[in-house]
């Protein structure tokens, strides 16, 4: 047999304490409310506060995001327009490796 929704369980107990309406009224209250809170237990949930902290961070990070999309944009751009430039100039383009350039004949000098 399939286990039932969350939602069905909750109106099945809900049931069973009301049955008992005979009971005082803060009976009726406690049971209703230990059977509420439950259900609530075995869900997901968070809190209001985590919530807006998490949505918080969130836009922050979205914000954060957004602003290295474009860096990365206008670093694109300016490497292609910078490998045009030498494309029409008939070079290739330099791309500095952070190593100083060396003697093409091979380290001798004055030859």
């Amino acid at each position: 047999m399939a286990s039932q929704d969350p939602i069905s369980r909750l109106a099945q107990q809900l049931g069973e304490r009301l049955q008992g309406a005979s009971q005082a009224p803060e009976e009726i209250h406690k049971g209703v409310q230990q059977v509420v809170r439950g259900a609530f237990d075995r869900l997901d949930l968070v809190s209001r506060e985590d919530f807006d902290i998490l949505m918080d961070v969130m836009q922050r990070t979205r914000i954060r995001v957004e602003a290295l999309e474009q860096q990365v944009t206008a670093l694109e751009a300016a490497l292609a327009a910078r490998s045009d430039e030498a494309t029409t100039a008939g070079k290739a383009p330099k791309v500095d490796d952070g190593h100083p350039e060396e003697d093409a004949g091979g380290g001798e000098a004055g030859r």
